[in-house]
């Protein structure tokens, strides 16, 4: 048995869609925020500024209206089984808000196993960005032998420093410099989740 822990993205590596993207579009600037979206992936805009800004799009929407979108948007099933049944071994590290995805971290069996952005709340909205996280540095933190798994430009730094780094692109194209940092490439979430198994 080996003693990797596992480190997944959550934006389209467990969810099958982007979670900002899709909040937006019930507000109407979903236009916007895919542009931003796509820029960061691509590795064309630092996370940390399209983050704010993207933040800054979803301001006037309630967080727990967010929430609850977050709880129910559709999950890669092979990825997320794979995650229930190792959840001592498994952690989440996303660049999204506490305050949106605490329900589906608690949904999946990881509320205390992830990391992520922190936000303050009142009367049911944002007042300030808390902080974002820095998967790298997170990473960092880890003592043992580490597998990751991701899709977006952001993943690149955790990529680097994994002992297995893997690129999902199941539900996006795998970003550029991600491709270029990862063992393996999976485009399907059973295959991936098959080979993961194996990683046990």
């Amino acid at each position: 048995m080996s003693d990797y822990i596992f480190l997944f993205d959550m934006d389209s590596t467990i969810t099958r869609k982007e979670v900002l993207p899709e909040i937006s579009a019930k507000i109407g600037r979903l236009a916007e925020m895919r542009h931003l979206t796509e820029a960061t992936m691509r590795g064309e805009l630092p996370f940390k500024t399209s983050f704010m800004k993207r933040v800054n799009i979803l301001s006037d929407v309630p967080v727990s209206e967010v929430s609850e979108l977050v709880s129910n948007i559709d999950l890669n099933p092979a990825i997320t089984q794979f995650i229930s049944d190792n959840r001592d071994r498994c952690y989440v590290v996303t660049g999204n808000l506490d305050i949106w995805i605490n329900g589906l971290m608690k949904k999946i069996g990881m509320k205390h196993h992830y990391y992520c952005s922190k936000a303050e709340v009142e009367n049911d909205h944002i007042t300030k960005i808390i902080s974002v996280v820095d998967k790298e540095l997170t990473v960092k933190q880890f003592v043992q032998p580490l597998v990751v798994i991701g899709d977006g430009d952001n993943d690149s730094g955790m990529a680097r420093l994994a002992d297995v780094a893997i690129g999902f692109g199941g539900v996006r194209d795998i970003a550029p410099s991600l491709l270029r940092n990862i063992d393996y490439a999976f485009y399907n979430d059973k295959k991936c989740a098959e080979f993961l198994n194996k990683l046990l």
